[in-house]
């Protein structure tokens, strides 16, 4: 086929038509001419692979890394960094118009990212090189759309540290010093690119487990805290504290193993100065998804109270202990409640002046939105991580009487067509 390139969607593909049927290839740009191969056809829409670029956009730029289009981490790099947030910006936009409805008339406020060696953390995948015995272990990501690997031997977008952890775990593997029943590393590093949280997952747990935490620990002397994880039997051994501080506008984070924290080490400080404290304050504010306290604590400076909502029990476990001490040193009150957000709001009756949410990817439930509107908080801030679910359910707060304040997107995931959203709304009067 050959198309034309209409508009960026999210998700990282073009959109195109041809013959009746709309048509999504990815690694391309708006007005591009392309010749371009079936891959997945159903009865009105076409997924595609480019073979060719026929007319190129003169934005289009070398990608940096050379596993670009193989990998599937990165779906930008063949786009200027300035326009990458310019698309995104319309992408967030237009998602918000098509899928909730929403025509926002005004700015959208886009904060930037460095766009390089950005990530504080990254899960490696690690399989055989071939299919023949014997073959070595590589380390990696998943190729795009597939669950084989994608050995790498460079990541641009990783910080300092973990870029020096998968080449010093990469040289491992090929030396054979680590066992062919591990399967995949999560490195997190935490304040000043200096200490790491690993936690390696094996297919069957290592026989000589303390000998292969020393071997790991003299390949790689940053770890502060390592976990060895077997799902398959739910078995663990922890060797160190089972957490790494973490830095965020100017405030320490304990982060342990099976806890989240915000993936870009430059804009998780501007994100915390934007949703937290600027904001107005007042008597009671709930912090909805809470995670390890990452708002909760700086939002206990402008309220008198603050109620933190987490399920994760580890995630939990760090909320209490980032947030007691600094409450204590406020004289404010931060109540952490280990609870499903759903479960705790059904039986919540009190009436806060704020409510943060900061839902996972699926976003709210409809009845998590119904006890929101019940609560009737005089403000509403939501942190979107999908934009899709976002715009679903502010289509759902604006019904149940909430307008829209001010919008915000924040790269946090420069090179991929992620994007962080935050929205503002105040309930009509």
């Amino acid at each position: 086929m050959e198309l034309t390139i209409e508009k960026l969607i999210y998700g990282g593909e073009g959109l195109a038509h041809h013959e009746g049927s709309t048509v999504f290839v990815p690694f391309v740009l708006p007005a591009e001419r392309v010749s371009a191969t079936p891959v997945e056809q159903k009865k009105k829409f076409v997924r595609a692979r480019v073979e060719r670029v026929l007319e190129a956009s003169p934005e289009r730029a070398a990608a940096r890394c050379p596993h670009f289009g193989v990998c599937g981490g990165c779906d930008y790099q063949h786009i200027p960094y300035d326009s990458q947030l310019k698309y995104k910006t319309e992408i967030l936009r237009e998602t918000l118009r098509r899928l909730g409805r929403i025509e926002w008339p005004g700015q959208i406020t886009a904060h930037a990212s460095p766009p390089w060696g950005y990530r504080n953390r990254a899960q490696w995948k690690i399989r055989p090189l071939s299919e023949a015995d014997g073959a070595g272990l590589g380390i990696g990501y998943f190729r795009a759309s597939s669950t084989a690997l994608c050995a790498v031997d460079d990541c641009a977008i990783l910080s300092p540290l973990l870029l020096k952890t998968l080449l010093a775990l990469r040289g491992a593997l090929a030396a054979g010093q680590l066992p062919r029943e591990l399967r995949e590393i999560e490195a997190f590093a935490g304040a000043n690119d200096s200490k790491l949280l690993l936690t390696a997952t094996f297919a069957g747990f290592p026989s000589h487990a303390e000998e292969l935490a020393k071997t790991i620990r003299g390949i790689l002397p940053e770890i502060e805290s390592l976990l060895f994880h077997d799902p398959s039997r739910e078995r663990m051994k922890l060797d160190g504290p089972g957490y790494v501080e973490c830095e965020a506008g100017g405030s320490a984070y304990r982060v342990g193993h099976f806890s989240f924290f915000q993936v870009n080490r430059f804009l998780a400080g501007d994100l915390v100065r934007e949703v937290a404290e600027n904001e107005e304050g007042g008597s009671l504010a709930l912090d909805l998804f809470a995670g390890v306290g990452l708002f909760s604590a700086p939002l206990a400076a402008r309220f008198t109270r603050v109620v933190a909502v987490e399920s994760n029990p580890a995630a939990a476990h760090d909320l209490e202990s980032n947030t007691s001490g600094r409450a204590a040193r406020a004289g404010r009150a931060i109540e952490v409640r280990t609870a499903d957000v759903e479960q705790f709001l059904q039986k919540f009756r009190e009436k806060p002046d704020f409510v943060l949410v900061d839902p996972p990817r699926a976003g709210l439930t409809p009845t998590a939105i119904k006890h929101i509107a019940r609560i009737a908080p005089a403000r509403i801030t939501y942190v979107s991580c999908e934009p899709p679910t976002l715009a679903r359910d502010l289509a759902a707060l604006v019904k149940a009487g909430y307008e829209i304040a001010d919008v915000h997107l924040f790269d946090l995931f420069p090179q991929t067509f992620h994007m962080e959203a935050v929205a503002r709304l105040r309930r009509r009067p």
